[in-house]
């Protein structure tokens, strides 16, 4: 997979940034290029030793996902089922205690949207970052275990760190089926919830778009507008949705990578 990343970034003839400092990112959206980061979603691909991890860092990794919704050798991720709680399994192990303390001295920026809530609370003893979820939802309006409650939601508004909009409908829809046909109003819905308990400033978007079932409105990268039409029409300002767009993860970054 890493190899398709560089491949695409040496083919697309600078059209494709792999970024590893914010500066990088800055520069690419001032240039109109596509800012790249190399995120791994679950560390199997990492040792329980760690001996790998440094030299994925130097080849670009700065955002890990310590677990996928499947268990490994660094902690448990909890099951995609509809309706079930994010307090589904274990906690981290050693070892994925030993992988958060050094992400955070390369300051690699730890995801936490898989990762079960014995996990999550593992993670918030442990590290000295922000808590972010990359691509989660509000466990209130979708009852599913990959969703965020609102005690994990505050312990993410206390650390000033952020929530990426999940698009994938079985994470939206107040019934968790996935159905496509999934108005738009129900992702403004969450990203209302979000904004009121986290602060315009600590939510994004996190898409999902690899592989995962999208509301018909949206379809592909290309139906973004089609939201941020929605959130405009629901009240949000430009410097908002500039906000919610890009300047909050650029934020959270700057927090995290220094």
């Amino acid at each position: 997979m890493m190899e398709i990343l560089f491949n695409i970034k040496n083919e697309s003839k600078g059209k494709v940034v792999v970024t590893k400092t914010l500066a990088e990112i800055e520069a690419c959206i001032e240039k109109g290029v596509m800012a790249a980061i190399l995120h791994f979603e679950g560390a199997e691909a990492i040792d329980p030793d760690l001996k790998l991890l440094e030299g994925y860092y130097q080849q670009g990794l700065r955002s890990l996902g310590i677990v996928w919704s499947r268990p490994n050798v660094f902690g448990e991720g909890v099951p995609l089922k509809y309706p079930s709680s994010p307090d589904s399994g274990l906690g981290l192990t050693d070892a994925g205690k030993a992988l958060v303390k050094a992400c955070n001295e390369l300051k690699i920026m730890i995801d936490l949207s898989h990762i079960t809530e014995a996990g999550f609370w593992d993670v918030a003893k442990i590290t000295n970052a922000p808590l972010v979820a990359t691509h989660s939802n509000v466990h209130v309006l979708c009852e599913i275990g990959r969703n965020l409650t609102d005690k994990q939601l505050d312990a993410i508004k206390e650390s000033d760190g952020m929530v990426g909009l999940n698009f994938a409908v079985g994470f939206l829809r107040e019934d968790g089926t996935w159905n496509t046909d999934t108005s738009l109003t129900t992702m403004v819905r969450h990203i209302d919830y979000l904004v009121e308990r986290l602060g315009i400033d600590r939510v994004g978007f996190g898409s999902d778009f690899d592989g995962a079932k999208v509301p018909d409105a949206i379809g592909d990268v290309t139906g973004f507008p089609k939201l941020l039409d929605a959130l405009r029409d629901a009240g949000y300002t430009d410097a908002e949705l500039r906000k919610l767009a890009h300047e909050n993860w650029l934020r959270v970054l700057r927090k995290t990578w220094g």
